[in-house]
This record gives C-alpha cells, sequence and structure tokens, in this order.
C-alpha cells in the first residue's frame, strides 16, 4: 500500500465524541468505578417473605429447582394426553433434549386435544381463520403458496402410498 493513502491512526482524543468510547481503560479514570447507587436501595434485613400463593392444581416443577416459587400459574393445569406427556418431561432435567422435544410434542397434542373438547361442546372451531390465512394471504401470498404447495404434496404423496397399499392387500 502507497503511504500516502494509508490512514493514519486516531489519537485519544480525536476518539473520545464517541459515547462509551473508553469503557476499558483504567478504572482510575473512569466516573462511575466502583459501581454506586445514589441514593443507596432500601432492602431492610427484617423484611417478612412473601405468603406463600395457595396451590389449588398441579403445578409442574423441574426436578433441578425443586419447590413452587411464591406465585405461580394455576389457570391451565396439565390434563388429558398432554398432561401425562408433561409430567414425563418434566422427569428429565432441562438440558436434555427430551425434556423440551416431549413438551413440543405435548404442545401440539393439546391443541388437538381444545378442537376435539371444541367439538365436543357443539363449537364447530374456524382453524382456517386462527391460523391466519386471511392475514397470510393479505401480507404474504408468496409464503401462504409455498405453505400450500408443500401440504399439497405431503397429501398427494400420502394418498398415493396409501392407495398402492391398499390395492397390494
Amino acid at each position: 500500500m502507497q503511504p500516502e493513502l494509508r490512514q493514519q491512526r486516531k489519537s485519544r482524543e480525536e476518539l473520545t465524541h464517541i459515547k462509551g468510547w473508553g469503557a476499558d481503560l483504567d478504572h482510575k479514570n473512569r466516573p462511575g468505578v466502583p459501581m454506586e447507587r445514589t441514593p443507596p436501595r432500601y432492602t431492610p434485613a427484617d423484611m417478612p417473605t412473601p405468603q406463600a400463593q395457595v396451590q389449588k392444581v398441579e403445578v409442574l416443577v423441574s426436578n433441578e429447582r425443586p419447590g413452587i416459587t411464591q406465585l405461580h400459574g394455576s389457570r391451565q393445569p396439565p390434563s388429558g394426553l398432554s398432561g401425562m406427556l408433561r409430567r414425563a418431561a418434566f422427569k428429565f432435567t432441562e438440558n436434555d433434549i427430551r425434556h423440551w422435544l416431549i413438551l413440543l410434542g405435548a404442545d401440539r397434542i393439546n391443541v388437538v386435544e381444545g378442537i376435539v373438547d371444541d367439538l365436543a361442546h357443539g363449537h364447530v372451531p374456524n382453524i382456517l381463520g386462527e391460523m391466519g390465512i386471511k392475514a397470510e394471504w393479505e401480507h404474504n401470498k408468496k409464503g401462504l403458496a409455498t405453505k400450500v404447495a408443500i401440504a399439497g404434496a405431503i397429501g398427494a404423496a400420502a394418498y398415493f402410498l396409501l392407495k398402492d397399499r391398499d390395492e397390494r392387500y
């Protein structure tokens, strides 16, 4: 590289206008080190522990952190096949892939259980509307067309595979 084209390194004084510059400089030259709060945070030593929420339904708890927190969700207790899967998932630690895969499967099964429950109570769910088909059509026609094409190809493949199977037997 030619010397006249080479950029000169900027001095410290030329860089001080950059917000946050110099964060790694000597602590003696930095205000706010050590970090102090003014006024100091009020944390009384005699503060009582909050009263625990009454547990009215089953709450699934990680085996890595046993015990229920003071406040916990109680609106949707585990039930049905998805609840059984959730209970099985919480037997594994959170860093085990089985824990998360079982929970994902339980979520999908819970969707089907919800549809069956709606039908049992005489309510026909608007599945396509709840999936956001109208919004997808308005804002992402190409993505919707791709999804429909993939679903159609999978459906056609399943149909032909099952059709051939029935004719063979």
